[in-house]
């Protein structure tokens, strides 16, 4: 995204109930049955979910108390909790198949400590982190709106509040902001398509969904009412699994910065955090709204690459777009290694990655998102090295 100038730039998310989120879900409840079985256990896990049908199939190496018949259990209350009890997909009645198999013996050689071999990196790859200035959590305005739009929504029909009565799990939402002086200023349009019970009539769709769009955006950024589109293409009864075949990993950019940065080509969910796609991607958000929270630049790209059965990064890169106040990168590279280590011990040990974490990673975006002290959730969101930056650029 230009950081000067003026232009239109858009976002998507989808909800906790979309068919691929319902697969996320489901993948992280895997991982953290086995990690609050064993710390250390190793999980790979890709879920498919469509009409009454999910199958979980992958890797694990954790131990026997975690039972298909155990992993059954766990997906049934999960697909209760997003709110699926209908004759296409339910909790009660769908069949659930467990695949999962042991590790590659292969893959476990190289990323495995032993003797003098440190812990390796569980695949190469190249992984990015982000922040800027456009949004109090430091994420950028396109993603953090259309996430937070979803949010209010399924925080409103859980609690069972009438102002959403009727409105289902499955949703989409889209928002394309106004840029002045590289800086957001208004949303130019909305798109919003919500899942909803037979004979709920559209315009009270879109009567329900205005106040709740208007109240999560900023002050003066609603777009004008013809420009506000809510399930553009009719009634949206069929959704969910039902409605469309769901597999872990297909919202990436969902998942990361709403496409406004880059980031790496593997997905999150379902991966412990040996595997690097997840746990060094949360270093690199960690470390770059570090930078920008110590006010070192308005903007920070962040670079690591690894190769399997390695344990150091391949190299560290940060890019701070010329919004640096005199910062010279090339330290700033060598400050955050400093600060930090980026081997895949370090940082799973650093951000406490080894627990059961990670369902409510699942919807919503892993980034901007609030630190739970008494939870250990996103602690990759914490902004505690920032008097040590400070300290070492003399601010």
């Amino acid at each position: 995204m230009r950081a000067t100038g003026e232009f239109l730039f858009t976002s998507e998310s989808v909800s906790e109930g979309h068919p691929d989120k319902v697969a996320d879900r489901l993948s992280d409840t895997v991982l953290d049955a086995y990690l609050a079985a064993d710390p250390f256990a190793r999980v790979a896990c890709e879920t498919l979910v469509t009409t009454n049908h999910v199958t979980l199939a992958g890797e694990t190496r954790g131990p026997d108390t975690v039972t298909p018949e155990y992993l059954e259990h766990l997906t049934r209350l999960a697909i209760r909790d997003i709110g699926y009890n209908q004759a296409g997909f339910s909790w009660r009645h769908a069949k659930i198949e467990v695949l999962l198999h042991s590790q590659s013996p292969d893959i476990a050689m190289g990323v495995d400590a032993a003797g003098n071999k440190d812990e390796g990196a569980g695949d190469q790859g190249i992984m990015f982190g982000y922040a800027c200035r456009e949004t109090p959590a430091l994420m950028p305005a396109p993603i953090h709106y259309a996430h937070q739009i979803l949010h209010r929504m399924s925080e409103l029909r859980r609690r069972g509040d009438p102002s959403v009565e009727g409105l289902l799990p499955d949703a989409k939402s889209q928002i394309t902001l106004r840029y002045a002086d590289g800086k957001p200023v208004q949303a130019t349009s909305v798109v919003v398509s919500t899942q909803h019970e037979e004979g709920l009539d559209q315009d009270r769709v879109k009567a329900m969904l205005w106040p709740i769009v208007e109240s999560t955006l900023p002050r003066g950024w609603m777009p004008e009412e013809r420009e506000f589109y809510v399930n553009p293409t009719g009634k949206f009864v069929i959704g969910g699994p039902d409605g469309d075949c769901g597999l872990t990993g297909r919202k990436i950019i969902v998942d990361t910065y709403g496409g406004a940065a880059p980031h790496g080509g593997g997905a999150f969910s379902g991966k412990d955090p040996t595997k690097v796609d997840r746990s060094a991607a949360y270093a690199c958000r960690y470390l770059a709204k570090n930078v920008v929270a110590a006010e070192l630049a308005e903007r920070c790209t962040i670079q690591i690459s690894y190769a399997i059965g390695v344990s150091h990064p391949l190299s560290v890169y940060v890019d701070l777009h010329g919004t640096g106040r005199d910062i010279d990168e090339l330290k700033l590279e060598r400050t955050l290694r400093e600060l930090m280590d980026l081997r895949p011990r370090g940082i799973r040990e650093h951000l406490k990655l080894n627990r059961p974490i990670y369902a409510p990673t699942s919807a919503y975006g892993h980034f901007g998102r609030e630190p739970d002290p008494e939870a250990g959730t996103f602690t990759w969101e914490r902004t505690d090295l920032v008097p040590a930056l400070k300290a070492a650029f003399g601010r």
